[in-house]
């Protein structure tokens, strides 16, 4: 019966065209499983229900009516008793003393194996890593020998207060004999007849300046006076404005000239005369 089933759906497949692979693949299922079904060879597939859904599913992949089918099967694809199933998988699994013993002496010789290189391993440790550590031990507790110290120079004491004795005595010395020259110089001056007016000024320091120069945009404003002691050196923002009062003469460097203003005593500067590449470098006596 079973294999009138099998050649109806071969037939059937083979009416549509239909190859082995090709059916497999739309069932989802393996080639020789297809080829069992066709050969009516039910008991290497796995269980009654399994082979009701291949067939099932086969017959309507080739447009027949399953139904009639498994009516064919119905006494050879019964679904097994639950309760011969259950009282199959409670059946203890057989368990050989041979394989037992196998067992037992496989875990004896890996926990001897373990051990034995454990063992080993500590050996190795403690013949290659004690002597350096005694090394390093004994080196860290020898004492570091006490550096040379190199006698210092004998230096022989200076006399300073002489000599400052000396000066504060010469400066009173001549502090006490200024006087007379004063006098007589006033005295000469006034016997002589007496010059037109004519403004003195030292040369050397220069007369005093008033400075005040205006940033119309940003400049770089640099100003020394006479001992080269920088007063100003700095960058401006437009709109500021620095005055400077001292003694000259004083020396000036102003970046972005053309828009900076100078005035010297209230009166403007020229800088045009002093300017060369936007940088005007002047002195003022």
């Amino acid at each position: 019966m079973s294999e009138a089933v099998g050649e109806e759906l071969r037939n059937a497949r083979e009416a549509q065209g239909l190859s082995v692979s090709e059916v497999a693949h739309q069932l989802k299922l393996a080639p020789r499983q297809v080829e069992a079904l066709e050969a009516g060879r039910f008991e290497t597939l796995p269980g009654g229900t399994f082979v009701r859904g291949m067939l099932r599913n086969y017959a309507r992949l080739l447009k027949l009516e399953p139904e009639p089918l498994l009516g064919q099967l119905s006494g050879r694809l019964e679904a097994p008793d639950a309760n011969s199933l259950a009282a199959r998988y409670r059946q203890p699994v057989p368990f050989s003393d041979s394989a037992r013993r196998s067992t037992f002496v496989y875990l004896g010789l890996s926990a001897a194996v373990l051990t034995l290189g454990g063992g080993v391993a500590y050996q190795w440790y403690r013949e290659h890593k004690a002597p350096a550590q005694v090394a390093a031990a004994s080196k860290r507790a020898a004492p570091n020998p006490p550096a040379p110290v190199a006698p210092a120079p004998k230096s022989e004491p200076k006399r300073v207060e002489p000599v400052a004795q000396t000066q504060v005595t010469a400066k009173v010395s001549a502090a006490t004999q200024a006087p007379p020259p004063a006098v007589e110089k006033v005295a000469a001056l006034a016997a002589a007849p007496a010059p037109s007016a004519v403004p003195i000024v030292d040369k050397r320091t220069g007369g005093s300046h008033r400075l005040v120069i205006r940033c119309e945009e940003d400049a770089w404003i640099e100003v020394k006076d006479a001992n080269d002691r920088m007063l100003i050196s700095s960058l401006n923002p437009a709109g500021s404005e620095r005055i400077v009062r001292s003694r000259g003469p004083l020396t000036l460097v102003i970046g972005n000239a053309a828009h900076v203003q100078v005035l010297h005593n209230d009166k403007p500067v020229d800088l045009a005369p002093h300017t060369k590449l936007a940088i005007a470098r002047f002195t003022l006596p």
